[in-house]
């Protein structure tokens, strides 16, 4: 008998919540001695289009295929103490895949989610998506649990509706062995940074128009990093392709992180992983005051919360002026994250998720 199978929605190495939620915790789990495999819905040829205008037949196709792999892989279910499932069995469809696991085999999921995922978001490009997507399984996949993990009190709040085995493991970072180097100050031209997806690039749309004035007064450079390049009317920015094998470093280029959010009820589930990644690597950072970014960042000690333009700018400002300034709340973020944000942190809280009763 096998520990836990690990099914996750995405190719290894790609989606950042998979990333930081499960495979980050890799090492913790060999180092615990839990045997364990990790099995992806999408294939990397699927994922590449998963987000291309085109490409229909191919997606449905890929999805198809991937759906027949998780068939194929039910009978091997049977061989594990625990079935750990990072936000759905399958992206598409309803939870036929978790209730054959809970009802028929008997078997104890560990749920775990970072966003608010019973609520209808899909992209632009995957609109069809949405008349499949069935989130309204989230609930159920919830009740039929053995126990739910969570990213932050909000999503608790709602998961504790259905189950009353609730617990908070925010997104980590490892920082002993990824995020582990530490900002040093000493560019001449200060550069405010954003890093996401594709899928969360309209979050600048709010911010760049304040950008542009800011670049009238002080010159300062503003980096994007992303899986797709945007197409901003700044004078002076930068576009890094986000690739995995430099995360850390091209994130140092960066003096400035921001996070801006609307405020929606989607926003309240997120886990504030930018600020995180920012904080941890001692870039102050500038966010909106939504869900847990109000944790997250201590007003005036590692970062600052923003809800109209005029703070936006004056804060922004006010870091951009001063390096000795950003140091200082760089080492205060820092500080928080290996004691709050980090899987040392939470090595114990994890592993007691396996406990073999």
């Amino acid at each position: 008998m096998k520990d836990v199978l690990f099914l996750v929605p995405y190719p290894l190495h790609r989606a950042p919540s998979q990333r930081f939620r499960v495979e980050l915790f890799e090492p913790i789990l060999q180092k615990h001695n839990i045997r364990y495999t990790i099995e992806p819905f999408l294939d990397e040829e699927t994922w590449r289009v998963l987000y291309q205008q085109s490409s229909l037949f191919k997606k449905v196709g890929g999805i198809l295929k991937s759906w027949m792999k998780r068939f194929l892989l039910l009978p091997k279910i049977l061989s594990y103490r625990y079935v750990f499932i990072h936000r759905e069995a399958a992206p598409i469809g309803p939870p036929l895949l978790e209730w054959i696991i809970a009802k028929l085999f008997r078997k104890k999921i560990i749920y775990d989610f970072d966003d608010a995922i019973w609520i209808p978001n899909t992209s632009e490009v995957n609109k069809i998506a949405a008349w499949v997507k069935a989130f309204w399984k989230v609930k159920y996949i919830c009740k039929w649990s053995h126990q739910v993990v969570v990213g932050n009190e909000y999503l608790r709040q709602y998961a504790i509706q259905y189950n009353a085995n609730v617990t908070i493991i925010p997104t980590c970072v490892d920082v002993e062995r990824g995020h582990f180097l530490i900002k040093q100050t000493h560019q001449e031209l200060p550069v405010v940074g954003w890093t996401g997806s594709q899928s969360t690039l309209f979050y600048l749309d709010e911010i760049v128009p304040l950008l542009q004035e800011l670049q009238e007064e002080i010159d300062f450079t503003f980096i994007v990093i992303a899986n797709k390049q945007p197409d901003l009317p700044l004078k002076n920015w930068k576009f890094i392709l986000w690739k995995e094998a430099t995360e850390q470093e091209d994130l140092l280029n960066i003096d400035i992180g921001i996070m801006p959010l609307k405020a929606d009820a989607w926003s309240e589930g997120k886990c504030g992983f930018k600020l995180i990644q920012y904080l941890a690597l001692g870039i102050p950072a500038v966010a909106a005051p939504v869900g847990i970014n109000k944790t997250i960042i201590e007003e005036g000690i590692n970062g600052y919360l923003c809800e109209d333009a005029e703070c936006w700018k004056e804060k922004l400002r006010l870091l951009l002026t001063d390096a000795s300034l950003r140091e200082k709340m760089g080492y205060k973020g820092r500080e928080k994250i290996v004691k709050e944000y980090s899987i040392q942190a939470y090595e114990s809280t994890f592993i007691t998720l396996f406990k073999k009763t």
